[in-house]
């Protein structure tokens, strides 16, 4: 098995990750209408020095856009919301760490959602409890 096993794609994540996503609770979810889920190996240099990291290991992922709560009709033509995941700091946090990679994934979705609409982390581990 472990000869043929490898990590998955920048593709098979990003699947993995829509999956993942519709099945987390309807609620949820619709706090993210539109949502846009992109996956790639590493934050951009922008990204990087905007959160003040000291690598690009160190963000697993990143919500980019406007929640529902803060939302006007008299936006002007924004940008859809995003959920960027990376892969690599993801695998690597992954080979470090005892837990599998769809439940990593899951955790990060949910805490990039939840942290954008500031949710607590006992909404968040209600939620992340309600799928398991």
């Amino acid at each position: 098995m472990w000869t043929t096993a490898k990590a998955p794609s920048l593709a098979e994540m990003e699947a993995m990750a829509h999956q993942i996503f519709e099945r987390l609770p309807s609620g949820f979810r619709d706090l993210c209408e539109g949502v846009i889920i992109r996956v790639d190996d590493f934050p951009t240099e922008e990204v990087l020095d905007e959160m003040n990291a000291e690598s690009e290991f160190d963000l697993l992922g990143l919500f980019q856009g406007i929640g529902l709560p803060f939302r006007s009709n008299d936006d002007i033509a924004r940008l859809p919301n995003m959920i960027w995941l990376y892969r690599r700091p993801i695998l690597d946090y992954w080979a470090e760490h005892d837990e599998a990679l769809g439940h990593i994934v899951r955790h990060v979705l949910i805490h990039e959602i939840g942290h954008h609409f500031g949710l607590s982390d006992d909404d968040m581990e209600a939620i992340e409890a309600e799928g398991s």
